[in-house]
């Protein structure tokens, strides 16, 4: 999603992060099909590097200095799994099926509900926890993680930070290699 100069703070990229996935998100339904599906796979790798990202860094940053941390990030896993289901489900649709439509709609309800937690509580809780510095350097891990991590839905993965961190660049290497063979796109 959107580079950074290396000085943004982790809360800076993913709020950018999920204003443009929403963005695209909002614009796939008034596309052709063709447009529809290349903008849906689009936005599902966009999805899976910023949740991977998530898992690896910022869960834990969560965990360790947010009040009830685990059972926020508890919460927010749950989310992840909710949100991996159904870009499962989006991938395997025709666009020009109706019911394309309808799981674009499950997907957008479940992320807006994530982004707001996200927003709306948790974000301004680790501004007001961790230090500048804690804050870019998260960021720039963040960004690292991006590079390297899957860009399809794997829901029967585990969604834990040491999977990410050994499988994850493995698996990701391969998602993007499909992506180049398929000529799927999975950057905005």
């Amino acid at each position: 999603m959107t580079a950074t100069t290396g000085n943004q703070d982790v809360v800076d990229i993913l709020t950018a992060d999920h204003q443009e996935v929403l963005g695209l998100v909002r614009q796939i339904p008034t596309a052709d099909p063709a447009q529809r599906r290349d903008m849906a796979d689009t936005v599902i790798a966009e999805l899976m590097r910023h949740a991977v990202a998530e898992e690896m860094y910022v869960y834990p940053a969560m965990r360790d200095h947010l009040p009830d941390g685990e059972s926020r990030v508890r919460h927010d896993v749950e989310e992840h799994q909710q949100l991996e289901e159904i870009m499962k489900e989006l991938e395997r649709l025709d666009a020009a099926d109706p019911s394309f439509t309808e799981t674009l709609g499950r997907l957008e309800q479940v992320l807006r509900d994530h982004i707001s937690d996200e927003e709306r509580d948790q974000f301004p809780e680790l501004r007001a926890r961790l230090s500048r510095d804690q804050l870019v350097e998260l960021g720039q891990k963040v960004e690292a993680a991006k590079k390297v991590a899957p860009t399809r839905p794997h829901p029967a993965a585990p969604h834990s930070e040491l999977f990410h961190k050994l499988v994850g660049p493995g698996v990701g290497m391969v998602d993007r290699l499909r992506d180049k063979l398929t000529g799927r796109p999975n950057r905005a």
